[in-house]
């Protein structure tokens, strides 16, 4: 449940990341505000390119080496960005874990499964060997991985791929972590391995104050799992509400454009709607609303002002925030295509 009286648990603010490259400087993420508090799931949406996985990249110090960070990301009030890797190594898989969309990247392919759990509880926890390996054993059961017993003793290589993101995901969970950031996580899985794991995810942090941060461009994932989402566009956060408030009246056009894209199973593909023409150039973005060369709401003023993230609101609908000079312009388009996600 979702305490909001209280401080949150991840705060980013005039959060922005950089990359230098012989072309000029990406603007990958720009001026990002937003918080995340205890036992909330936050849906992090938008095209490939859009920022959301650097955001949390930056967060956790992977970015590559032309990549920096400005502004600030607040863990329990304590400013990430400005610790030493020593420092930050402290909290990462202790109390901020990161479930990675390829689990292969995320496992080391030369050691067993049992070391590479247990590992995580001796370093981050202190705990000796031959009880960590228990909980190690306890926790891929609890992710539901069948004859644990035998899968704990194997190396990455050997499990499938719904089975290896069971591992990952057991191993962020480990720590009891104050915020897990699951990225992409079910991009590469079958659809009924897709339910089995954000079924996974909604049962590991119910009740225990766990936040979760789902990136993923997949609305569907969205309207089964999140309680909040924010809509990103060309580096920048374009929407942020609650999911059932956002899917009823979105905002932005970007997020109607996102609706309306989505296939219906009780209409024919032709009348699926395609975002006209290219996510822009991040280096020479263009200026006002970076989205207004692909607006159907589009004015003279979204072209010439950038119009920043504020409060909006609609009858019916609660209050959210916004980066448009004419929100809810093209809402009924993106609420047509709500029948598809009930199907999800």
């Amino acid at each position: 449940m979702t305490d909001t009286t209280k401080p949150p648990v991840l705060e980013l603010a005039n959060y922005s990341v950089r990359f230098a490259t012989p072309d000029g400087e990406v603007k990958a993420v720009s001026d990002v505000d937003f918080a995340i508090h205890a036992g909330e799931t936050l849906a992090i949406v938008g095209e490939s390119g859009s920022g959301k996985s650097q955001t949390f990249n930056g967060v956790f110090g992977l970015l590559a080496r032309n990549g920096r960070t400005e502004g600030e990301a607040r863990l329990d009030g304590r400013n990430l960005l400005a610790m030493k890797p020593s420092e930050l190594d402290r909290y990462r898989g202790r109390d901020m874990a990161m479930v990675f969309q390829d689990p292969m990247t995320a496992l080391n392919p030369v050691m067993k499964i049992r070391r590479q759990l247990a590992e995580t509880l001796e370093v981050h926890q202190g705990v000796a060997r031959r009880e960590a390996e228990r909980q190690a054993l306890a926790m891929l059961k609890r992710v539901g991985i069948p004859d644990a017993e035998r899968r704990i003793e194997q190396y990455p290589h050997e499990l499938s791929g719904g089975m290896r993101q069971r591992v990952v995901i057991a191993m962020a969970l480990l720590c009891a972590p104050k915020v897990i950031v699951a990225d992409e996580p079910t991009t590469a899985l079958d659809v009924t391995i897709q339910a089995q794991i954000l079924e996974l995810f909604a049962e590991a942090t119910a009740g225990s104050g766990t936040a979760l941060v789902l990136i993923t461009h997949d609305l569907g994932v969205v309207a089964g799992v999140a309680t909040r989402i924010a809509v990103m566009y060309a580096g920048r956060v374009v929407e942020e509400g609650t999911v059932d408030d956002v899917f009823q009246a979105p905002a932005h056009p970007y997020t109607a454009a996102l609706l309306a894209s989505i296939p219906r199973v009780d209409r024919d593909a032709e009348t699926v709607e395609p975002i006209p023409g290219r996510p822009p150039n991040l280096i020479h973005p263009p200026k006002g609303c970076a989205f207004h060369p692909r607006c159907r709401a589009a004015v003279e003023r979204c072209v010439a002002e950038r119009p920043p993230l504020e409060r909006v609101a609609r009858e019916g609908t609660g209050p959210r925030r916004a980066a448009c000079w004419r929100p809810f312009a093209l809402a009924d388009r993106g609420t047509a295509a709500q029948g598809s996600l009930a199907h999800v």
